[in-house]
């Protein structure tokens, strides 16, 4: 019998294009009832993977040779939508041209050109994005509907069964049903609180994204049963003697690593020290798959969903003070230009010597006296490290690295009170970044010269599309920059954002820069990473909240091991799913964070309405303004809300004219808060210069709407300029992500 990949070959060569499923069968001997619905079977797999189509008349073909393009769904909750593709521009979906398709489906589309050349019409629904869905539930004189808290799905989930629920109340909905034509149909699920209660509304953004809480009975018990292994330090090498010490945020509970510093002569000796979780996590084993399907712990204001259970990633994983713990072990010899003279990886034991905090940290080294006194023996190290950290940043300056540093908020929750602040990145969170990205690319490095199966934290370059409309962009805000979009190089991007250092326009510039750029992800293969300006990148720093770091720690377990060939065997088709697979579990964190994040921060501000505040436009549209306060808080502006005046919008220079004043990214902007929406986890913001007047109460529950239906092409952007989005962070290591802002674990460790 054909396999799957023979098959798509012969479609590749050309020999089965354009012909229908019987004809195949001809063509390829295939007679007998059951190799026909073998056949029959990978055909279909073959369609709803999107890498076959059928034409008008029913034949099969490739996608390109029927001239389609594969993209994900945006939509804009008025109608219209946009198909935003890899390596390639994105394109406007007008709402004719939607045929069903609903934000966060995978589509195939054909380009069509239109007024401005950039349009185009989905062909097939390849997957479904959205599958369960939070919002609240209303009767009406059909039975029911679910307004989506997902305003981007553009209109109500028509109800056909499930729970009973009552008008106002927060519900999860199966949908079940995609009528052409008509309101997708649902199943009530679950009802989860009453709509606006800040509770029901953040397990609404949890179950909206597949989150739970609760480990299955099996994974806990085999976890359990690991954790409460003694220590031994046979076969590992003891580091016990050394001065360890983990520093992270003042709230952090699962340290999964630690460093060290000497210097003899010009040379430094840096430990970093990693937990090793593969130790106590058995591939395979239950708590093994838990990890897998979780792929990432996930961090909220005021609680976690961690990877591993408790026992693990808080107890016998975290390198917590004056305990014995297991590690893998980076221990490297760098010079004064940052250079790599000799590294040893090691399996180690370690005994933390101090928990240290970020804080702290960055007060010993402001020259706080009493810190300086109660951590005497730690000061000389900590300065070292400062000096390090200096010389590995400017090697990674030199080669072009991006420092892509957007504000990030701070969310403290002490009871029913809500603070959100800019949070204050200082000397030891750079120290810890620097550290961590040097062990990720030294681990990295040493893996590949193996040639085995590896997963690899990948960062493409720009597309040649991408990076010439943000030229195109920089140069309608009159900022001088000079690169070729086809080859565009880390260090192009460096230089236009150190040519705007001081300037209110760096974070507006550096946040369309992000937009620009491909997202990160996993791979099997070595891409490289542009952010780093590295050639050659992994996630090996953080194994407790992140399966790939786990990972790579099995394969290089195996070369320690001497069981290279082992590792070849073992994970050379794993890795190409697991990469895929741990993409997507991180894209699905990270949504699921910014929500949550989003829905307190809006939540913070009901008690500001009517108050006036100084912020930055952050985004200019046909239809208004958002402008980010200093705290981080951003809000909408509307258009008519402004002063009375004729505006238009230029989009090329992102600003909104009138004949009196404008309005543009990156100017200062005093406003009242109107309102805080709690259902849609937006702030409605007003010009404090007199236009309009605050409305007296927040709304506490979206009202009910009729689907808004947009009747053409909106004048937006750059597209997503008001919008926040996420990033690769712990540029050390400590998480990752690509288009958007590098977002942090508690207490500042950001990912990368």
């Amino acid at each position: 019998m054909v396999a799957a990949e023979e098959l798509l070959g012969r479609f590749a060569s050309g020999e089965l294009q354009f012909k229908k499923r019987n004809e195949i069968c001809r063509l390829l001997g295939v007679s007998s009832r059951g190799g026909r619905d073998a056949l029959f079977r990978l055909l279909d797999e073959a369609e709803a993977e999107g890498k076959l189509a059928r034409d008008e008349r029913g034949r099969l073909a490739t996608p390109e040779r029927l001239g389609l393009v594969t993209g994900t769904v945006q939509g804009s909750g008025r109608g219209f939508g946009f198909l935003l593709r890899e390596g390639g521009p994105d394109l406007f979906l007008p709402p004719r041209a939607l045929h069903g398709a609903l934000h966060g489906d995978t589509v195939l589309a054909r380009v069509v050109g239109g007024e401005r050349g950039d349009e185009a019409a989905v062909y097939s629904v390849v997957r479904r994005g959205m599958r369960r869905v939070a919002g609240t539930y209303y009767r009406d004189g059909r039975g029911g509907v679910v307004e989506p808290d997902e305003r981007r799905l553009g209109g109500e989930i028509r109800v056909r069964g499930g729970v009973r629920a009552a008008s106002g109340e927060k519900v999860l909905v199966r949908i079940d049903a995609w009528p052409d034509g008509r309101s997708p149909e649902g199943t009530v699920e679950e009802v989860l609180g009453r709509s606006g209660d800040l509770a029901a509304e953040e397990e609404a953004i949890l179950r909206a994204h597949g989150l739970r809480e609760e480990f299955p009975p099996a994974a806990l018990r085999e976890a359990e049963k690991a954790a409460a292994e003694p220590v031994s330090v046979r076969s590992r090498r003891d580091f016990r003697g050394e001065c360890v010490i983990t520093i992270d945020g003042d709230h952090s509970r699962d340290f999964d690593d630690a460093v060290t510093l000497t210097r003899e002569g010009g040379v430094y000796r840096l430990g970093v020290h990693i937990a090793d979780v593969s130790h106590y996590v058995k591939r395979g084993g239950e708590a093994d798959k838990e990890a897998y399907a979780r792929g990432t712990s996930v961090y909220f204001p005021d609680r976690v969903l961690p990877m591993l259970p408790e026992c693990l990633s808080n107890g016998a994983c975290s390198l917590n003070e004056g305990e014995d713990r297991y590690t893998l072990s980076c221990v490297m010899a760098v010079d004064g230009k940052g250079r790599v003279t000799d590294r040893t990886i090691v399996r180690g034991v370690i005994r933390s010597s101090a928990r240290m905090t970020y804080g702290d940290v960055n007060a010993i080294l402001a020259g706080d006296e009493a810190l300086r006194k109660r951590y005497a023996p730690l000061v000389p190290m900590l300065e070292q490290m400062r000096d390090l950290a200096a010389i590995l940043r400017g090697k990674r300056d030199a080669r072009g690295g991006v420092d892509l540093d957007l504000p990030e908020a701070e969310i403290s929750v002490q009871g029913d009170a809500i603070e959100v602040r800019a949070r204050e990145r200082g000397v030891s969170e750079r120290i810890i970044e620097e550290f961590m990205i040097l062990a990720n690319e030294t681990v990295a490095e040493f893996v590949t010269g193996f040639e085995l199966p590896f997963l690899y934290r990948v960062h493409e370059k720009p597309s040649e599309e991408k990076a010439s409309a943000f030229l195109e962009y920089l140069k309608g805000m009159g900022v001088q920059a000079r690169f070729r979009p086809e080859n565009v190089r880390p260090r192009d991007y460096a230089a236009v954002l150190d040519s705007l250092e001081g300037s209110p326009l760096r974070a507006v510039v550096n946040g369309v820069m992000l937009r620009s750029m491909s997202k990160a992800k996993y791979s099997a293969e070595n891409g490289g990473h542009f952010g780093l300006a590295s050639a050659c990148y992994c996630h090996f720093t953080s194994p407790i909240r992140r399966y790939p770091d786990l990972i790579v720690h099995r394969v290089l377990g195996c070369i320690l091991d001497g069981e290279a060939e082992r590792a070849q065997k073992s994970f050379a088709s794993f890795v190409q799913n697991a990469a895929v697979a741990c993409s997507e579990c991180e894209r699905r964190a990270d949504e699921a964070e910014r929500d949550v994040d989003e829905l307190y921060k809006v939540w913070s501000m009901r008690g500001h309405v009517g108050e006036r505040f100084e912020g930055v436009v952050s985004g200019v549209t046909s239809f208004g303004l958002f402008v980010e306060l200093e705290n981080t808080v951003e809000g909408r502006v509307r258009v008519e809300s402004l002063p009375e005046d004729e505006y238009t919008y230029v989009e090329e220079r992102a600003l909104l004219q009138g004949k009196r004043r404008a309005y543009r990214l990156g100017e200062r902007m005093e406003i009242v808060v109107a309102a805080c929406d709690i259902g849609a986890r937006r702030c409605e913001f007003l010009p404090a210069d007199g236009a309009g007047a605050p409305r007296a109460a927040e709304k506490q529950a979206p009202a009910r709407r009729a689907a808004k239906k947009g009747a053409g092409r909106p004048s937006a952007a750059p597209r997503g300029a008001g919008k926040k989005a996420r990033g690769d962070g712990k540029s050390a290591g400590k998480k990752g992500g690509g288009r958007a802002p590098a977002r942090r674990r508690p207490g500042g460790r950001r990912k990368k």
